[in-house]
């Protein structure tokens, strides 16, 4: 049986809603944290002019490779290992950049380590787009969300959901910038930052 995620089938048309417009100029996308696939068949299937990358830590390769195999399309890549915090990281050059209901289960250097990379990855003119739940200044956008994070700190402490402006900062330090703010079912957003299109990757 396939590994299947609640979260993932309830938001996947949402969010391929909105990648429909924000993904229409790109061609190669890395999907960072793939998790149980969901996503990445979702979005293949129905974004074909993407070739999709995804990507996942050692121990979620299988799961994830299970998945594409039985349910992937053509414009679906194998699954590459991905760990943040290790480098390098596989040699992928991409004009888009996608992970959901990543950075709030990551530490703060992870969070750091994963702007950092996608520097190192997204190509000029590329687009970075982040779905998840965030706080503003310092404020949770419900009560839910309050309780959501105290259950992820209470589980890790290193974790928790994340400030939209210090989120922002790491991102302006690699040559983005804020393009749209999405507000998407269940309390969450789905962020969009641009390349500067003179940014060279290294």
């Amino acid at each position: 049986m396939l590994a299947f995620s609640e979260a993932c089938e309830r938001n996947k048309q949402p969010i391929l809603d909105k990648l429909r417009t924000e993904l229409a100029g790109s061609s190669r996308v890395l999907e960072i944290g793939s998790g149980t696939g969901q996503h990445a068949v979702h979005f293949a299937r129905h974004l074909r002019h993407l070739e999709w990358q995804p990507t996942d830590r050692a121990e979620n390769l299988p799961d994830l490779a299970a998945r594409i195999a039985e349910e992937g399309t053509p414009n679906l890549r194998p699954p590459l290992e991905l760990d943040v915090l290790h480098r390098p990281w596989p040699r992928v050059t991409a004009d888009a950049v996608y992970s959901a209901n990543t950075l709030h289960i990551m530490s703060w250097p992870e969070v750091e380590a994963f702007f950092s990379g996608v520097g190192l990855v997204l190509a000029a003119g590329g687009v970075l787009v982040v779905y998840g739940p965030f706080r503003y200044a310092g404020r949770f956008t419900s009560e839910s969300n309050a309780a959501f994070d105290r259950s992820l700190r209470e589980r890790d402490p290193a974790s928790g959901i994340r400030d939209i402006e210090a989120v922002n900062r790491l991102a302006e330090a690699q040559g983005l910038a804020l393009t749209a703010d999405h507000a998407m079912p269940a309390n969450n957003q789905l962020l969009v930052w641009t390349r500067d299109a003179t940014v060279s990757i290294d």
